[in-house]
């Protein structure tokens, strides 16, 4: 019996080839379904597959290049029965009455973000810690939503993971002239939303963390005026599960004014999100005196400015993100 045929018995070969690649595919997920729980189950699904059609692997192509195949098709099913995750300023225009009760959408699956602690540990291939922790900024997520799914695969693997169309083609069955036409047709399509180069440019470290601790101890002091002097003139506030947004600086200050808590009753602690963007869980303090989550909130800088707040209004997700469920 061959040594490929015998593989799956033994469990710890397994493991030893495909688990470095666990954590870029869970961002390979992310970035086709938009979110995190649906990523971690694609992925599961993809490790289940891949071990139960372990023993028919040839070796023709790279365990990587193999594992990425199970996936993408996996994501392209899933995506068949779903919805595409959009954020509240995808779906409309912007509010110009922030004194207006804001409009639910709880009915809407929201685009997610996602814990960068759960890329804490690099995989051994450099190349593939890179691929795990960049282009998970939640704006190129966001307009990746926008593509129809096919379009999403072939962008993310010539643009995102720097495929050749060759191999491209090959994993999603198709010739390398529809993948460059896909290609062209998803490209045209992200700049009617931003410019390419921006939506793919790396996160700048530079400000971010300052920014951060600015607005940190202005929502924590209650102190609207310094929060609105952190954004810039046509910054973005976001919220889902509403469907409300704003944008202005004024605009946003005016609807923050009569809802911010008074000093002493948030705190934040920040964490990080989508591949480096700054983050805090936002806690608030209830009748017993005890602070209990209330939001993620992930910020957009560009220079010292901030330009976008989206503020996702679940606790849901703080127990992946390493926070605790009372401070």
């Amino acid at each position: 019996m061959s040594a490929s045929v015998s593989a799956p018995v033994n469990g710890t070969d397994f493991e030893l080839r495909t688990d470095p690649f666990r954590r870029e595919l869970l961002a390979h997920c992310y970035r086709m379904l938009g979110s995190v729980t649906d990523a971690e189950d694609l992925v599961q699904e993809t490790y289940l597959r891949a071990w139960r059609s372990y023993g028919g692997f040839e070796g023709r192509s790279s365990i990587r290049t193999w594992l990425y195949r199970i996936a993408t098709n996996a994501c392209l099913r899933a995506l068949e029965q779903r919805h595409r995750r959009p954020l509240p300023s995808g779906l409309g225009a912007p509010s110009n009455d922030p004194g207006a009760p804001v409009v639910g959408g709880s009915e809407v699956p929201w685009l997610q973000p996602i814990p960068d602690v759960l890329f804490a540990a690099d995989p051994v291939d450099p190349a593939a810690a890179a691929a795990s922790r960049s282009h998970l900024r939640l704006a190129l997520v966001a307009a990746l939503q926008l593509l129809p799914a096919r379009q999403r695969a072939v962008l993310i693997l010539r643009d995102v993971l720097a495929w050749r169309a060759a191999e491209a083609a090959e994993l999603l069955d198709m010739t390398v002239a529809a993948v460059n036409s896909a290609l062209q047709r998803a490209r045209a399509q992200l700049a009617t939303v931003a410019p390419v180069a921006d939506l793919l440019a790396e996160p700048a470290d530079v400000g971010q963390r300052a920014a951060l601790d600015r607005y940190v101890h202005a929502f924590e002091n209650g102190d609207v005026g310094a929060l609105t002097r952190l954004l810039r003139s046509d910054a973005i506030l976001e919220m889902p599960p509403h469907r409300t947004w704003f944008q202005g600086r004024e605009t946003i200050g005016r609807f923050l004014a009569p809802r911010i808590a008074p000093p002493g009753d948030m705190r934040l602690v920040p964490v990080g999100a989508n591949g480096g963007q700054p983050a805090a869980g936002l806690y608030q303090r209830e009748a017993d005196g005890r602070f209990r989550p209330h939001a993620i909130h992930l910020l957009t800088v560009a220079g010292s400015d901030i330009v976008r707040i989206s503020a996702f209004l679940d606790p849901g997700p703080f127990a992946s993100f390493g926070l605790p469920p009372t401070l």
